[in-house]
């Protein structure tokens, strides 16, 4: 029963690190059950963020003078799955590509962070927009690659360099919420853990 005692220790001096772990963990078995439960087959959450990806990618591709594969939409059915611009395959964009599962991850983080409430409210819905922005670069220099490099290319920096380029970009913001604070962790978690944060 020693790892009891330690893990009650554990709980007594680090109040804040303890309730991150519980809140992080169970806010991230309770959103896995909800998205795959819910969310996945009974919405058109991915499918919404899906469309936006395209058209955001497309917009700006032919803002840039590339001409958009329209051919490419043609057996997605309602929602568009797919991009591509002329003189390459074009990619597609499923449900593991959209970004929702890592707009979650975020929020979660934040959500279980001390801090204070108003904060989480503006940082939250910026964060996500980042990450959306993040992923639709990661779709232009896909296809960009695609295009001037090949699929080979396009799938290895599909697979690993835009992998840990997009959570490269969550590891920031969720350095700068924890590091741009007034008060240290410690500090914050002791006065905003009121019911009124």
């Amino acid at each position: 029963m020693r790892w009891i005692q330690k893990i009650s220790e554990f709980v007594r001096s680090q109040p804040d690190v303890f309730r991150f772990l519980v809140f992080g963990f169970g806010g991230y078995i309770v959103w896995h059950l909800t998205y795959e439960e819910y969310l996945k087959p009974a919405t058109l959450l991915d499918e919404y963020v899906t469309q936006h990806l395209i058209i955001s990618t497309e917009w700006v591709m032919e803002s840039l003078g590339y001409l958009v594969n329209a051919y490419f939409q043609a057996t997605d059915g309602m929602f568009r799955t797919r991009v591509g611009i002329a003189g390459a395959q074009g990619v597609f964009v499923g449900p593991s590509c959209d970004g929702v599962v890592l707009f979650a991850l975020f929020a979660i983080f934040i959500l279980s962070f001390p801090g204070r409430w108003t904060r989480k409210a503006w940082f939250i819905p910026m964060g996500i927009s980042v990450i959306h922005a993040a992923n639709v670069f990661r779709i232009i220099c896909l296809l960009w690659i695609q295009l001037y490099f090949g699929e080979e290319a396009m799938t290895f920096n599909h697979d690993y360099t835009f992998t840990v380029f997009v959570y490269s970009i969550i590891f920031l913001l969720w350095y700068l919420y924890a590091t741009k604070s007034k008060r240290p962790l410690a500090q914050e978690g002791v006065s905003e853990t009121s019911p009124s944060t």
